[in-house]
């Protein structure tokens, strides 16, 4: 009896020492927006890997320097990030989406009747970065606006949801499954939004890697388990909402998972997987991108992500 018992503490000691420990940065805060990874986790899908996963959350303008130096493994942030990094000369490649569709939209308590609309409008931002400064940068091109002569933009930071309720701004960008909501809670008016989806048709948050963690098989395990993270927080955004609650707290609120579920499937992963991403929207996004002038002339989308480890079978 006694034998039988180490030998199975020997397996077990075995097994724990096989994990192989994978590092990943989470943006920002423990948050609500974060479910599918800390489901991944929390019903052993990673462990189902070989993996013992741990997460850092932080800045993303924090953690990709640690991705680069080998102290993260892979780094969960919008795929501006992946791209600009790169663009500089970081070995990084984005390599899965959460996102079928950014969750950026322009919100307002006023109609919003096509990017038209917007002109003679002041609309807030957080400031001159990130993925909702690009959307409406390609949201007035789409429709031949002049930032300050016909639009101004005006940096709030993440006060947008205040702006707007204030009427200090008469619309501001932000998320449709976050500030919208909120918004419309706090306001008790209708929110009028406007997609940005034709004028910069970008997905959303997801898994960048780096050249050394993108070699090998652990880029195939993370992004596997991620998925089947995925696809349950899709199947059951309640429950999912109950197994991560612990890591964000009553930060989170399951509302704003539901509203972000949707974003989270599309035609495009019926057919290629969940996190799989639609090269014709990306060509599109990087299209935008060269026009700002933020990447060169020439630059092509498969420059910077692929969908080479993306498990079509989880869909």
């Amino acid at each position: 009896m006694k034998r039988a018992a180490f030998l199975l503490l020997g397996l077990l000691a075995t097994s724990a020492s096989a994990q192989r420990t994978v590092n990943v940065g989470l943006g920002y805060n423990p948050d609500v927006q974060f479910t599918p990874f800390y489901v991944a986790d929390r019903l052993g899908y990673f462990r189902a890997e070989g993996l013992n996963v741990k997460y850092q959350h932080g800045y993303v303008s924090q953690l990709l320097p640690l991705l680069l130096q080998g102290k993260l493994d892979f780094v969960v942030g919008d795929p501006e990030d992946a791209i600009f990094a790169r663009n500089q000369g970081a070995d990084v490649r984005y390599v899965m989406t959460m996102y079928q569709k950014s969750p950026v939209t322009v919100f307002s308590l006023s109609p919003l009747n096509g990017p038209e609309s917007l002109k003679g409008k002041s609309v807030g931002i957080p400031g001159p970065f990130g993925s909702s400064y690009h959307a409406i940068q390609a949201v007035l091109d789409s429709a031949n606006l002049n930032e300050g002569r016909d639009v101004r933009l005006n940096s709030i930071g993440f006060t947008q949801v205040d702006a707007v309720r204030a009427g200090r701004v008469d619309a501001a960008v932000g998320y449709a499954n976050n500030d919208v909501l909120q918004l419309a809670r706090t306001s008790g008016k209708k929110v009028y939004t406007l997609d940005v989806t034709d004028a910069y048709p970008m997905v959303g948050v997801g898994l960048i890697g780096t050249g050394r963690s993108l070699t090998g098989d652990l880029a195939k395990k993370v992004v596997r388990a991620s998925q089947r993270g995925l696809k349950f927080t899709v199947a059951d955004p309640a429950r999912a909402f109950k197994l991560a609650q612990p890591v964000f707290g009553a930060s989170g609120s399951l509302d704003v998972l539901r509203a972000s579920v949707p974003l989270m499937t599309g035609p495009y992963t019926q057919a290629n997987g969940l996190g799989a991403m639609n090269p014709s929207a990306w060509t599109k996004a990087v299209a935008a991108l060269v026009k700002q002038g933020k990447l060169p002339a020439g630059a092509k989308a498969t420059d910077y992500y692929t969908n080479s480890y993306i498990s079509k079978t989880l869909k």
